[in-house]
């Protein structure tokens, strides 16, 4: 009589995607090991790594069978990361880059976190961006703190998300910044975020990471600013059928984005986004009137309007 044996699926699983991290890659695996919270897959996907990255990670693979290596050849970010979701078998997923690191409690807070308040993504904060409230948000308003970049990002390390969210969404495969278009609709898609700011995840800042350029703005070039440009364009499409009460914060959002971007190029003398220049002034000028009068408007983009003559008369 054969008889069947049904595997546990793991609660959590924690997706890493490595690429040519060979002096970084161990402490962001120790990290994970080190979790007090058990009950997790870590799946590390070696996106074609050229040195000893995946080496490394097979070697603790062979001492930890929760972990489990996905060699593929040279990919970007996003499919790297939707291969290791096809793997997942976790109740929740969550992310850590390979040159970043966890607190012992990264997992067991974000998980707690979500069961209290029964929500289906918890964020905890950053060693770089501490704030120490808690707050439950439902979509539109994590939405909105989302937008303002304040507590936290788009970006997929520091959150836990229920794995049904990801049923209808994966990851951009041509884009080299996938998150700013995949974790709005993240967000568009969870009934229920809590977020409290403690710091549990450090981001190791440094000149190779691929978002580099947001904080060394003279890193920025045409092709990212294009990626940029269109991912802030698609989620004021998206949020304002969501939300079209909120329609104005929507475009205040995106057209923030944008003077900003005009005071980075002009301040910093960026060459190669004339045309993207001319574009984003243009739009501007287009709606300068709404934007001026918008109530989430800062002073210093007033200032900035100003600065650069973005007019109504200044279309061309």
């Amino acid at each position: 009589m054969e008889i069947m044996v049904m595997l546990k699926k793991p609660i959590i699983t924690v997706i890493m995607l490595t690429y040519n991290r060979d002096k970084l890659v161990s402490r962001a695996i120790d990290s994970i090991l080190a979790q007090t919270f058990t009950d997790f897959e870590y799946i590390i996907v070696d996106n074609g790594s050229s040195d000893q990255s995946g080496m490394i990670a097979d070697n603790y693979e062979k001492k930890d069978s929760r972990i489990k290596v996905i060699h593929r050849d040279s990919g970007n970010i996003g499919s790297g990361r939707n291969a290791g979701l096809d793997a997942a078998e976790g109740e929740y997923i969550t992310f850590i880059d390979d040159d970043d690191w966890c607190e012992p409690d990264y997992l067991e807070f974000l998980y707690n976190l979500a069961i209290e308040y029964n929500a289906n993504m918890s964020i905890c904060g950053a060693a770089d961006k501490p704030f120490y409230e808690k707050q439950i948000y439902n979509t539109e308003e994590a939405v909105i703190e989302l937008f303002w970049r304040k507590r936290f990002n788009v970006q997929f390390p520091t959150k836990l998300i229920d794995s049904t969210l990801f049923n209808n969404h994966r990851f951009t495969e041509n884009l080299k910044y996938d998150d700013i278009e995949l974790m709005p609709r993240i967000f568009a898609a969870a009934n229920r975020i809590a977020y409290h700011g403690l710091p549990k995840y450090t981001f190791y800042r440094h000149s190779s990471n691929n978002s580099a350029w947001t904080t060394d703005h003279s890193l920025l070039t045409s092709e990212t600013l294009d990626e940029y440009l269109h991912a802030y364009s698609e989620r004021t499409k998206l949020f304002s059928n969501l939300f079209p009460s909120r329609a104005s914060a929507w475009r205040y959002f995106e057209w923030s984005f944008m003077i900003s971007m005009v005071e980075k190029i002009d301040r910093l003398g960026i060459k190669g986004c004339e045309s993207q220049l001319r574009k984003m002034k243009r739009e501007l000028c287009r709606n300068v009137e709404e934007f001026i009068n918008c109530e989430w408007i800062q002073g210093f983009e007033r200032t900035w309007l100003k600065t650069y003559d973005i007019t109504n008369t200044q279309m061309n």
